[in-house]
């Protein structure tokens, strides 16, 4: 073991767990680790979140975020998807809940279009151009899809949100982490597919959280008025 962290490789992979809010998450090598600034992501998430909410985790990696918002809410019905392989096999340890292996909304149920309470996704926002600036921790030993978020970083969420009306129930909310440059266009891509969005940080963790809301049909009879 001390050889492999010698040599370079995560420390969560060569314990093969990662502690993340209070939750030891098993995590296998390749698998992209939780960050402690995501954290705040699953804290705005579970104050928006009700006993028996359906909550959805997009771009799951090992389901850490979607363990630790059901260890947040009571009895609530949780659903992740991941497109790697490797980190679904994790999620599904990690996870009490349904876990799926497609590219964002493909594998979901179709049952949970217009039902989800709250939608997070922790999408790879790193641009392109500069992945090769990150640390070798992250740059050798995690999947580029899980870091990769296209030449502005914003591919991903851009998908994301523009897809989050199918699946959102009224009132539903979805959350992304993202960095403080790309809080423009990302609250832009929010409000075009139609979502309310807010912006939250933390200073401590260095996270920033786009929050869009999908209006209720109360939220369209006051604007008529």
């Amino acid at each position: 073991m001390v050889d492999r962290r010698a040599a370079g490789q995560p420390l969560e992979h060569v314990l093969g767990w990662a502690e993340f809010c209070g939750l030891r998450v098993t995590v296998a090598p390749g698998v992209f680790v939780p960050r402690r600034r995501t954290e705040f992501l699953v804290e705005q998430a579970a104050a928006l979140a009700r006993a028996g909410d359906i909550i959805v985790d997009l771009c799951c990696g090992a389901g850490a975020i979607g363990a630790a918002v059901a260890a947040a809410t009571d009895q609530a019905e949780v659903h992740a998807a991941d497109i790697d392989p490797v980190a679904v096999r994790c999620a599904r340890q990690n996870i009490a809940g349904y876990v799926y292996q497609g590219d964002l909304y493909e594998p979901l149920p179709s049952r949970l279009r217009g039902r989800v309470a709250v939608l997070v996704a922790n999408v790879p926002y790193v641009p392109t151009r500069e992945i090769g600036f990150l640390p070798p921790e992250a740059r050798l030993h995690e999947p580029v899809a899980a870091l990769d978020g296209g030449p502005d970083g914003l591919d991903v969420l851009r998908r994301v949100a523009a897809g989050a009306p199918g699946w959102l129930a009224p009132g539903g909310h979805l959350l992304i982490e993202t960095s403080d440059r790309q809080i423009p266009p990302a609250r832009a891509a929010f409000a075009a597919a139609g979502l309310s969005p807010r912006v939250v940080s933390s200073e401590d963790l260095g996270a920033t959280v786009v929050l869009g809301r999908l209006p209720a049909g109360d939220d369209a009879q006051l604007r008529a008025r």
